[in-house]
């Protein structure tokens, strides 16, 4: 007995040694992303690899806060994932009510939510349809086509044919219809589910850049991430940012502004994500079938 509780002490500290080595591993990237951005041109010029710069500086951050275009940016990203958080909640809540509702039709529309899941319409259609009904460089383009996700929506409905009917009937009894039942009671019933299903679309919307090269030609509208493939992937940093010559004599190295720029785009989602992921596996295991 005391072999195997040995055992399995040391298999214990195997498991925890080697999670967090890997750990410590994943951390790497992301620390040497912070130590560049804070390096001086001349360390930086002179590492190889640093994770611990000598000297703290901010010039990188300087140059970047420095352009209009990419503080607009940052205010394009912000108004499109409060927006589009809203509207894709709205839109999927309600949504999903109606779907856990005994109503005339529910299968046919149920049927067309799972079809879309499985087959979607696919790029040139999308894009076609965009263009058409005139959303074409606005932030409604980056919305709008994404308003609801069929697999957000089906969990939501489960969770919502989980709540007892019996509030339905006692609200029914009260006077109450189906409008004032959701509002009243569904809607703080289902504040995890809201929580961990509004930060989904958050992170969607807030990394989204794609969409935004298909639909958004003015360059005044791009969010922050497609600035950001200018500057990393296209490595068009000055022009992306719009500095012209500003700094450009004394100008920290391209690599710098990269790695400032990555570091300015990624801290309001790490911020956030620590309040909320307590929300996650509750609101996601209340939609779940209980076996």
């Amino acid at each position: 007995m005391k072999d195997t509780t040995l055992s399995s002490r040391l298999l214990d500290v195997f498991n925890y040694t080697l999670l967090a080595a890997i750990a410590l591993l994943m951390l790497f990237p992301f620390l040497y992303v912070i130590a560049v951005s804070f390096s001086s041109f001349t360390e930086y010029m002179q590492s190889e690899f640093m994770l611990i710069p000598k000297e703290w500086v901010l010039d990188a951050y300087k140059f970047i806060f420095a352009s209009d275009s990419f503080l607009r940016s940052l205010w394009v990203t912000a108004y499109i994932t409060l927006v589009g958080t809203l509207v894709n909640l709205a839109f999927t809540s309600t949504f999903a009510y109606v779907l856990s509702r005994p109503v005339f039709g529910q299968r046919t529309v149920l049927f067309l939510v799972l079809f879309t899941m499985m087959f979607s319409a696919g790029m040139i259609p999308t894009y076609l349809i965009v263009k058409e009904t005139g959303l074409m460089n606005s932030t409604w383009a980056l919305i709008l086509p994404v308003a609801i996700t069929p697999f957000n929506l089906i969990v939501m409905r489960q969770f919502f044919q989980s709540i007892p009917s019996e509030l339905h009937e006692a609200a029914n009894i009260d006077g109450s219809n189906d409008f004032q039942s959701f509002w009243r009671i569904i809607l703080p019933l289902s504040k995890p589910s809201l929580a961990a299903f509004g930060l989904f679309y958050a992170v969607y919307h807030w990394n989204n850049y794609f969409s935004a090269i298909l639909y958004v030609n003015d360059q005044r509208w791009w969010p922050v991430q497609v600035i950001l493939r200018q500057i990393v992937v296209v490595n068009e940093a000055q022009t992306s940012l719009g500095n012209g010559q500003i700094l450009l004599e004394n100008a920290p190295p391209a690599e710098t502004i990269q790695m400032a720029a990555i570091i300015v785009a990624t801290l309001p989602i790490l911020i956030v994500y620590p309040f909320l992921q307590k929300h996650f596996a509750k609101g996601v295991m209340l939609g779940s079938v209980k076996g």
